[in-house]
């Protein structure tokens, strides 16, 4: 279905100097968060060789009736987010290493649904975002891995935590 995926290099692109950078990203989505308007709440945090660069927390347009597709939403915006950052940095001269940029998500559903060939989607009203998602898996520019929650650094910006969990998180992540 995606044999034609590939990422598209940008025209006039410089030639690469330096050494390469990894980049990744830690997304999570809290379902119907806002008790009054039962929207959810997206939040990603974008890293190039661990340093934080993008960070993102925002309510979502939509009202989603299941976890899955809040998710589903959140990882759409955020693959956005890296697929701009991976043009931008290329335009700069930077050279990326030769892997996808990782994505952790901590919602085993989503994370299958879009990185197995063989998993369908039993939701229709979901089929934008998760054929997005399912593209750039295809073409090699992101790879979706699950992440257990203690260690996802997104919920930091989306979530209240305690002031040990946010230390635990930070100390983890960054510098």
């Amino acid at each position: 279905m995606y044999r034609n995926a590939e990422e598209g290099m940008p025209r006039g692109m410089p030639v690469p100097r330096g050494r390469p950078v990894e980049t990744m990203a830690f997304m999570d989505a809290s379902h119907a968060a806002n008790k009054k308007t039962r929207r959810s709440h997206t939040g990603y945090v974008v890293f190039v060789n661990r340093a934080l660069v993008v960070w993102y927390s925002k309510k979502q347009n939509t009202i989603e009736s299941s976890t899955f597709g809040a998710e589903f939403i959140a990882m759409k915006s955020c693959i956005e987010v890296i697929v701009h950052l991976r043009f931008k940095l290329r335009m700069f001269g930077i050279p990326l290493n030769d892997q996808p940029t990782h994505v952790f998500c901590n919602n085993e559903s989503v994370v299958k649904n879009s990185s197995q060939v063989e998993s369908t989607l039993n939701k229709e009203h979901n089929s934008i975002v998760y054929h997005y998602a399912r593209w750039y898996v295809a073409a090699g520019v992101t790879k979706v891995s699950w992440i257990n929650r203690e260690f996802n650094i997104a919920d930091a910006f989306m979530k209240r935590l305690t002031m040990d969990r946010r230390i635990f998180l930070f100390s983890k992540w960054t510098y």
